[in-house]
This record gives C-alpha cells, structure tokens and sequence, in this order.
C-alpha cells in the first residue's frame, strides 16, 4: 500500500518535513516547488508509515485503499510525477538543529500588515522560534481574520479552509497579539509601527485585477471575477453589489482555477452548496438564477490552461453538470493527465435539462457589446485566420490575473503590481537599496503565484531576512511599546478589538452554521461582527 496526495492539497509541504524516506516532492528547496501545481508522493518509495497524512493540515493524503472512484485517478497523478522527475526520492540528510545563541539579541517585535495565509505562516515562523524571544502584533483592516483563505477560497472547498485550524494555533502562542479593525496608512502610519517594533511585514496580498484592455469593458454587467468571489464569499466590502443572473449565458474570461471556482459556482445547484460556508446573499441570489451554460474562455490552446489538473477534475465530477469542450478535442499520445481530461470532457455528450460548463480555447475577446448593459462578447481566433464570432451574454466576469495596490510609504512597483524587494526586503525603487525595517511576503512579494501552500516558504524567507538583520543589528530599536501603540489605537480605533473577539465571531459562525446545516454561517453585516466580538447577540442584524 502506498499513501496518495490528492486534490485538497495546499502545497504548505508540512508533510515533507516528517517524510523519513524523502519520498514527498517536489520539496521546498527543489526548483519544480515555485510552480507545481501540488505535491506527489512516490508509490515505489513510500513506506506505508502514515506520518505524512498525521499532520496533513487539510487532510488532503489518504491510503491508495481509501481512493473513491473519482479520486483514483490521483493515483496515476502521483506516479507520473516521478515519470518525468525519476531521481529525486532517496534518503536525505537531516537538517541540524539550529543554533541557539548564547548571547541573545533583545526580544524581536515585529508588526505584521494582514491576516491571511501568509501573515499567519510568517507569524507562525517567527513565534516557534527556541533561539531568540519574539513578539509579534498583527493588524487586520476588517474586523474577521482568514484573507485568501476566508474570501477567495470557494465555499464548496471546505477540505482547503481546514488550514484555518494551523493559523488558530499561532494565534494561540504566547507573544502574539492581534488589532482588528485597523487600516495601516489611514489609522496608523507605518512609521508609527516602527516606532514600536523592529520590523513591519506588509503581507496584505493583491486586492486588485488586471484588465482585459477591450472596449465595452466598464458595461455593466461586466466585472473582474474577484469581484463576484469576494461577493460569494461573504465579503463585507463587497456583499452589497449585485450581480444580473437573469440570461442563459455567463463567460468567464480566464482558464486559471478562479475562472473553474467561477464557473463551477455559476452552474451548481445552489442546494449542494449549502453544505459550505458561501454567504447566504448569495445562496439567495443563485437559487434565481436562468444561467444554463456558463463559458470558460480561454485566450490560447489547452496545452497553455492555466488550471491545474486537480481542480480540472474536480469539474467533472459534479454530478448535476455537464462538462463540455467547445470544437472537440483530441490529445496527443504523450499527452499529460490534464490534456487526456479535457479530450476525455470532449467526448462527452451533454444530458437535456442540465446546466453545462464549457472549456472553449483559441479564442480571443475583443470586444464586449451592448447598450446600457452587456449583451455579449465578441471573439476571434487567437492562433489561426477566421470571421469573429459573436457569444451573447449578460455576465462577463474577467479572470485574467491580480495585481497588488501601492501601500502607503513604500515603494510600488506598477507593471508587477508588487512592492520591490530582494527575498522580502522591501528595496527603494530608484537605488534598489534596502529599506531598514520593511518587509512584505505573499502576493504583494511575488505576485499572485501558487497556492496557499506556498505562502508558507515564501514567508519563510521573508523571516530569514528579518532574523539576519537583526542578529547583524540593522534594525532599529523600537523606541516606544507595545502596549503604548495599543493605547494609540484605542483612542484613534474605539471598535477595534483583539483575537479573543475574533474567536467569539468565529464561534457564532460556526455555531449558527450547524444550526443550519451548513459548515459557516458567515457574518457580512460591520455591526453584526461589533457586536458578536463585544460579547452581545447579533439577531437583530440577522435575516430570519
């Protein structure tokens, strides 16, 4: 028997570390980990001893016996990664345990800009450190905690969100604090944040989207695909926009995993999506919806989707939709899993009556038309001569990448939409010079790459900066307190709270949730949040 990676898989490689046979990769240090698209375990090196699945933080590692019919094919998935990659299992060398300093530096106080995947992995790094005392306050503008995890990832992938129990024991460790409902650069500035730590880690993500650059593109009725997923998922900045589901058609411009989360969303039957956490405004809105075939537009081939092959699966194997491929398509013999499934949807016949997604690819968008509201989309082959082609659609959703926004007082980057920087050290724009102090780690580092997994190294090394400078005494000394900053947030912030309200929110959601049957019942409404994280009820702000 052998141990399996399947589709939940978050990339964090907590199970490589336990590996005792090297059998888990690509593993952090190896250079397929930047843009894999999940990690493999090798069926000819595994021992059967289990550890990798103990500490799987969602669960996504099973035994090949406990492989369902839709699963299994993940075994084969797994295999061919050592196919092509036939050398990197073996034993390896353990690392040494680090070095504990005789001489300690003073406790290390660092501020940290957010409260998502890689904020928690960079405060998770910094507070289970044996060799150096370290505080860590982090400062969140909404009043919930979870960035990615809470607000990008889909609601029917609930196995994913498990890695919200990893961030809740961080939250747990003695040195770590938390400021909810304070926006850095409008309530405190960052200079201030140095002036009661060493370092500020902005890991605040990328909140906005890139454009399709084609007329018609502001219609309404035409949005960015963050837009509606931050919609769905319960935002509170966005749970008062409206979306038109009154037509027959949607497309969604894009062939990454949003534009699958998207479209799935658009095409399931909303009662099966009752079971996860997807905001209420929107299980409403939904279960209105006309939409009966939702487009999936890709620019170039299929060979170039930029989907991975897990979450490709995972759209065939609804059980009320069908699958199709616009044009047909046939794979090479050499063909990867991921193209052998797109040929293996082609094949498909759709069923009368259901809704259906549709991959069509070599198909450029040029234009979205209409009056005062979108009435479709005009298209050309993207790689071969023919007329443009016309797809009526009341709902364009644009899913063609992030970008981060400037943060005030540092440096930004336009064309990347990041924030300069050499392994997280923020760098001045004009002389690429280190800025004392300032460090960032996630997507405003690296652009809105990999997965939630991969946060976890990229904050990594984010902490080996600070923890170099400060042993090489590069940081600054914190001239004010801690408590002192809490003080100042207190009279500028009244609403703001701690963890502990924090707690209380997610209590109620997940006590409400199973009241409903559901795994969250997720709180939208400001006052509503104020209120649970103050001790009170929130009924009066709940629909009932």
């Amino acid at each position: 028997m052998t141990y399996v990676v399947t589709q939940a898989c978050c990339n964090d490689a907590t199970c490589v570390a336990v590996c005792p046979v090297n059998c888990i990769h690509p593993t952090p240090d190896e250079a397929q980990y930047a843009r894999t698209e999940m990690l493999y375990i090798d069926p000819d090196a595994c021992i059967d001893c289990g550890a990798c699945a103990d500490v799987c933080p969602v669960e996504a590692i099973v035994p090949d016996s406990d492989l369902t019919p839709e699963t299994e094919i993940y075994k084969d998935l797994n295999a061919a990664y050592f196919l092509g990659n036939p050398t990197v299992s073996g034993p390896s060398e353990i690392p040494p345990e680090p070095v504990v300093a005789t001489e300690r530096p003073e406790p290390l106080r660092v501020a940290i800009v957010g409260s998502g995947p890689s904020a928690f992995y960079a405060a998770e790094e910094l507070l289970k450190r044996r060799d150096i005392d370290v505080e860590v306050s982090m400062f969140e503008r909404l009043h919930v905690a979870g960035g990615l995890v809470r607000f990008g990832v889909a609601p029917d992938h609930q196995t994913t969100k498990a890695v919200e129990r990893v961030f809740t024991r961080t939250a747990g460790r003695n040195g770590f604090r938390a400021f909810f409902g304070v926006e850095v650069g409008r309530d405190i500035g960052v200079d201030e944040l140095l002036d009661h730590h060493h370092a500020v880690i902005h890991a605040s993500g990328a909140s906005d989207d890139r454009k399709l650059g084609i007329p018609g593109e502001d219609l309404p009725g035409s949005y960015a695909a963050r837009e509606f997923v931050a919609w769905y998922n319960g935002h509170p900045d966005f749970a008062d926009r409206t979306f038109d589901l009154s037509g027959r058609r949607a497309v969604v411009v894009g062939n990454g995993n949003v534009a699958l989360d998207v479209a799935r969303i658009l095409a399931r039957d909303p009662e099966l999506l009752v079971p996860g956490d997807i905001a209420e405004h929107a299980l409403d809105v939904l279960r209105k919806s006309a939409i009966e075939e939702v487009v999936v537009l890709g620019r170039r081939g299929p060979e170039y989707g930029a989907f991975t092959t897990p979450e490709l699966l995972a759209l065939g194997s609804l059980p009320e939709v069908d699958v199709t491929v616009h044009g047909g398509y046939q794979a090479p013999e050499d063909a990867s899993i991921k193209l052998r499934t797109i040929a293996e949807y082609a094949r498909r016949v759709p069923q009368p009556g259901r809704r259906k997604i549709t991959l069509r690819f070599n198909a450029a968008p040029q234009e979205i038309f209409g009056d005062s509201h979108v009435e479709g989309l005009r298209i050309s082959p993207y790689d071969a001569a023919g007329a443009d082609e016309v797809l009526a659609s009341s709902l364009v959703l644009r899913s063609v990448g992030y970008r981060g926004r400037p943060i005030p007082g540092l440096p930004f980057d336009t064309d990347r939409g990041t924030v300069p920087n050499v392994a997280g050290r923020v760098v001045d724009s004009v002389e690429g010079r280190p800025v004392p102090g300032l460090y960032v780690a996630g997507w405003i580092k690296r652009g809105p790459t990999g997965v939630i997994g991969t946060n976890r190294y990229c904050a990594a090394e984010t902490v080996e900066a600070i923890l170099a400078d400060h042993d090489g005494m590069r940081l600054a000394s914190p001239s004010r307190t801690v408590d002192e900053l809490a003080t100042v947030i207190g009279s500028r912030c009244p609403d703001s709270f701690g963890f502990d309200g924090w707690r209380r929110i997610d209590r109620h959601e997940r006590t409400e949730g199973r009241r409903r049957g559901r795994a969250r019942h997720k709180l939208v409404d400001v006052d509503a949040m104020l209120a649970v994280a103050q001790g009170a009820s929130a009924d009066r702000y709940l629909p009932h």
